[in-house]
């Protein structure tokens, strides 16, 4: 029989020590993965926040704004510090939303628990924050700055724009959800154009008009000019929430930035385009984000009709080789 004590240099007595040991770093291991299962959930959630939380702002700038323009509202004595920022938070909170729509596909691939509920639950999400966020802000910025007094047939027209746009943002998702594959390999393009990127472009141009307005109100001769750049901005807000509906549900590449330009080898170009980028944030960082949101929201259109433009290919055509006779053919003896 074998005894129940031994002795503490017993071989027999070391090896079960050292199973105990291995047991508890496993138990520990599993614990650890356990606890970071919730936090791509938790990341997705707080997506859904930012862009409710959006939503909320929005809504309480218009209805401070009244019958005025977020112009009055912005430089008003006594108003709450943050409403005199205008629609501007609630684009930064759908920019916030993108952060964490980036970093719980990251975390999910981290904990190697890529489920389908976590797949359901991100397009959840987004259908708020980059559906139902953008329409409302817009058409928002466009009942608050737009034409006073305009005909009924173009507010109308700007609410079908923005029901379009959450529309086709939700088909979007639903299609992705249905052909989306895991694994960071299978996510170097997209098919249409991805609901983040209508949602920056939206909220970029937001950016946009909101400091041109703050601007004309603090410029003196240059004042006219940019009023009158900041109502272009508000005039082309349904028009390019109509544009970028129809290009979420279109069949064209977008590529995938961050899988496919941040990944890999630095190069040296690469290295001075990301920091002149910062540096743009740094010194204007509404027009960089404005212009650089529709400039990708666009390319793939632009790439997709110069794949398609008919090109002539005029190929120099040189002088045939001179004429010898007929071929000489050697006949077997």
């Amino acid at each position: 029989m074998t005894p129940r004590f031994r002795k503490p240099g017993d071989p027999a007595r070391r090896h079960i020590s050292e199973r105990r040991r291995l047991r508890r770093r496993r138990n520990r291991r599993r614990a650890y993965i356990r606890s970071i299962y919730s936090l791509p959930s938790l990341a997705t959630l707080l997506n859904a926040v930012s862009g409710f939380t959006a939503i909320y702002l929005a809504s309480l700038v218009r209805a401070a704004a009244g019958h005025g323009s977020t112009v009055d509202l912005i430089h008003a004595p006594g108003s709450p510090a943050w409403m005199t920022h205008g629609y501007m938070l609630p684009a930064y909170c759908v920019f916030l939303a993108m952060v964490f729509d980036g970093i719980d596909g990251r975390l999910a691939r981290f904990a190697r628990h890529t489920t389908d509920f976590g797949g359901q639950l991100d397009s959840l999400a987004d259908v708020i924050s980059f559906g139902l966020a953008p329409a409302f802000v817009a058409i928002c910025l466009f009942a608050t700055d737009g034409p006073h007094n305009s005909p009924v047939l173009v507010d109308r027209f700007v609410w079908a724009t923005a029901a379009l746009f959450m529309s086709c943002a939700a088909l979007r998702l639903a299609r992705f959800n249905v052909s989306n594959e895991h694994g960071e390999q299978h996510h170097f393009s997209f098919l249409g154009l991805p609901s983040p990127g209508a949602a920056g472009a939206i909220m970029g141009l937001v950016l946009m008009q909101q400091e041109l307005a703050f601007q004309a109100g603090a410029s003196g001769w240059l004042s006219k000019s940019l009023i009158t750049a900041a109502a272009v901005c508000c005039g082309a807000v349904p028009l390019l929430l109509l544009l970028l509906g129809l290009l979420m549900v279109s069949h064209i590449r977008y590529p995938h930035l961050v899988n496919r330009h941040l990944r890999g080898r630095r190069s040296v170009a690469r290295v001075v385009a990301a920091l002149t980028l910062v540096l743009l944030l740094v010194v204007a960082n509404q027009y960089t984000v404005a212009i650089g949101s529709i400039g990708y929201a666009l390319w793939g259109t632009l790439a997709w009709a110069w794949a398609r433009w008919p090109r002539r290919l005029l190929v120099h055509n040189p002088a045939p080789p001179p004429y010898n006779g007929p071929p000489q053919t050697h006949e077997p003896d």
